[in-house]
């Protein structure tokens, strides 16, 4: 690590680190506690973070313990973090109104929020920003609203030094150590953060906050506590070399395994929704009551759901082993096709938020084969 760019920022100066957000015109979103959650949320206040809570999860379970140690990032992750700043879900694309001469005129709608500064991204969210800018900033098919927020999103992201039993972002190769893009990088010790800059805008906050230089103590203890995280973690995808597993899937539609996870699957999306890399969405017009005019709007979807393959009225894939299939082929296989990389962070948020505990390395390592070859090695 470079020591000259490594500053130690106490607890007691992070309301600093905020207000100097604040006043460069930033409105900040973080974690918090909320309905039994960790969500991300406006935060104007540093003791609105959820100091000295943890996230214990498992599959199909999550649920916040409390800790003797008073650090605000000893969680793993929420339900969500940075996919619902830039890909809303919901929001109005453009707009139709009859004109004083009753021509109709349509009216594109642009984002015109606040820039957004996020505290606490990880880095599978980091990852999965990656993933969704290949979708929404592609050439030619950039979607503006998307561009505009990212471009004025300031990302404070914060090294995992915890794992929860159902993060794999090792095996992913996401994390949990956090690689650029980000303006600001910070690791928890006891006591405060080791903070340093990723980018010019970086630069000059941190330059605003006027720290000190964190010791080669402070240094070293913050890459051996996201070390740590790794260590923690056991699950995986199978295969080191992801695109040979997406063969592998491919090779293995008609699988048994199929059936038998759609026999506890409920079609519910809840593994979309929180998925930071699904991007699936659907359009629906909104028209006034006086016929005015009327909204076109684009809101959240799930492969899951029975109209998502529809065509000619009927869905194509009417079965929720169809359904499932579809989804863990393109989020782990075809994604490849698209975009050149896998579409699984490793986060682990579909398998904790999935109300019957589906775990997506329990399925591919099923289909893959790699279970098999576990247990007779175990034997």
């Amino acid at each position: 690590m470079d020591n000259q760019n490594n500053h130690f920022l106490p607890h007691t100066q992070l309301q600093v680190l905020i207000d100097t957000l604040q006043a460069s015109g930033y409105s900040c979103v973080g974690p918090q506690v909320r309905d039994g959650a960790i969500i991300y949320d406006v935060l104007t206040e540093a003791t609105q973070l959820p100091w000295g809570i943890r996230d214990h999860q498992a599959p199909g379970e999550y649920r916040l313990e409390i800790l003797d140690k008073k650090q605000a990032f000893a969680f793993a992750n929420g339900p969500q973090a940075i996919k619902p700043i830039l890909f809303k879900p919901s929001e109005t694309v453009w707009k139709v109104a009859r004109n004083s001469v009753g021509k109709l005129e349509f009216i594109p709608q642009a984002a015109t929020e606040t820039p957004v500064a996020i505290l606490g991204a990880r880095a599978c969210d980091l990852a999965a920003m990656g993933i969704q800018d290949k979708v929404f900033l592609a050439k030619d098919k950039t979607d503006v609203r998307y561009k505009q927020r990212r471009e004025s999103l300031f990302v404070v992201a914060v090294n995992c030094t915890y794992s929860s039993n159902n993060c794999f972002c090792v095996s992913a190769g996401t994390g949990p150590n956090i690689l650029p893009p980000f303006d600001l990088v910070m690791t928890e010790l006891d006591g405060g953060f080791v903070i340093k800059s990723g980018s010019e805008r970086g630069l000059l906050i941190l330059a605003a906050l006027r720290l000190k230089l964190a010791t080669n103590l402070q240094i070293q203890d913050a890459v051996e506590a996201v070390d740590v995280a790794a260590e923690m973690q056991t699950k995986r995808i199978p295969f080191d070399n992801k695109r040979e597993l997406r063969d592998l899937l491919f090779a293995n539609l008609n699988h048994a395994r199929w059936d038998e996870v759609a026999e506890r699957c409920l079609s519910c999306g809840n593994c979309t929704s929180v998925c930071p890399t699904c991007f699936c969405h659907s359009e629906i017009d909104k028209p006034s009551l006086d016929g005015t005019g009327s909204e076109h709007q684009r809101e959240w979807d799930s492969c899951f759901t029975s109209g998502h393959s529809e065509l000619g009225g009927k869905p194509i894939r009417e079965e929720t082993s169809q359904r499932y299939r579809q989804w863990l082929t393109h989020k782990v296989g075809s994604w490849f096709d698209q975009f050149g990389t896998s579409g699984c962070v490793g986060c682990g948020r579909c398998t904790t938020w999935c109300p019957v505990g589906i775990d997506i390395t329990e399925e591919l390592a099923a289909i893959s084969g790699e279970s098999n070859l576990w247990k007779k090695s175990h034997d």
